[in-house]
């Protein structure tokens, strides 16, 4: 049994991606004519990175890139607090915690914003970790979390529903697990197929 599981929160506790999408594909659009689809589907191909590396990730060096991420982050600041709770989260939570687990948020979102939506979600999480300049989802997030806990790397997993997440998790070591939903089941095997997958996070006492 692990002693600590990382959750992304986009995606994973919140519904929020469609959203982000929405956002997204209207400002890819703006600043570098890609028509709407196309724009929708290059957001959700790089999601799991912050928006200012997915538009550089797409157009490197472009000079529009800064202008285009601040102009998503703002959008996306004015909603953030109205994205509901997916129905799984709480007792997926609870269950954990009745096995002593120790459970952690990883988000690209700023920290304050984050903080802010897992208070007014009164979500018992016992680490949420946010975006600041030097300290991002991933490797930062995670060894700030094994510390803290004083885990082994076989101990933690990480939870997430994109597939850059996949990446985050085996880069540092540590057990992915994907959530289906933003991207399918066979998405995830299709990218990694070693990668296990739950339809729901009520599922993952019975992967862990």
């Amino acid at each position: 049994m692990k002693k600590v599981i990382i959750f992304d929160f986009d995606g994973t506790i919140v519904d929020s991606m469609n959203a982000f999408a929405d956002i997204a594909q209207v400002v890819l659009n703006k600043f570098f004519g890609t028509p709407i689809g196309e724009a929708r589907q290059q957001y959700f191909a790089t999601s799991g990175l912050p928006f200012f590396q997915q538009v550089e990730l797409l157009h490197p060096g472009d000079p529009k890139n800064k202008a285009a991420a601040d102009e998503y982050e703002g959008a996306k600041e004015k909603n953030y607090l109205s994205h509901r709770l997916f129905d799984d989260v709480r007792p997926a939570l609870e269950q954990l915690s009745k096995l002593g687990i120790k459970t952690v948020v990883s988000s690209n979102n700023f920290q304050e914003l984050v903080d802010k939506l897992v208070v007014k979600l009164n979500l018992k999480f016992d680490m949420v970790l946010g975006f600041r300049d030097g300290f991002a989802k991933g490797r930062d997030h995670f060894e700030h979390a094994r510390r803290a806990f004083g885990a082994k790397l076989d101990e933690m997993a990480f939870v997430g529903d994109s597939l850059k997440d996949v990446d985050r998790g085996l880069d540092y070591g540590i057990e992915f697990i994907g959530k289906s939903g933003t991207f399918t089941a066979e998405d995830f095997r299709r990218y990694n197929p070693k990668v296990k997958v739950v339809g729901s996070l009520t599922e993952l006492t019975k992967v862990l």
